[in-house]
């Protein structure tokens, strides 16, 4: 863990953001006394997702994986 001082800190910010954010952590102190941590912020995409979250708000129709079979079989057999 680095510790800046809060003017390196105000200096190079962006520079630190980018380390903190990649996993380092930073303190920033002011007269050697530590005074912030910068660290990154957890990230709510690494969480799994809730499996059902859907349920009951729509239906399926019973043969909606046969959407228009005629008309696709027509579509192959028109060459012919």
């Amino acid at each position: 863990m680095q510790t800046v001082n809060i003017h390196e800190a105000k200096t190079h910010l962006s520079r630190f953001v980018d380390r903190a954010a990649a996993g380092e952590e930073i303190l920033i102190a002011r007269s050697g006394k530590p005074l912030a941590r910068l660290v990154a912020l957890a990230s709510d995409m690494n969480k799994p997702r809730t499996l059902g979250l859907g349920k009951g708000r729509f239906t399926l129709p019973a043969d909606f994986d046969r959407p228009h079979t005629e008309a696709i079989q027509g579509m192959f057999e028109a060459g012919e």
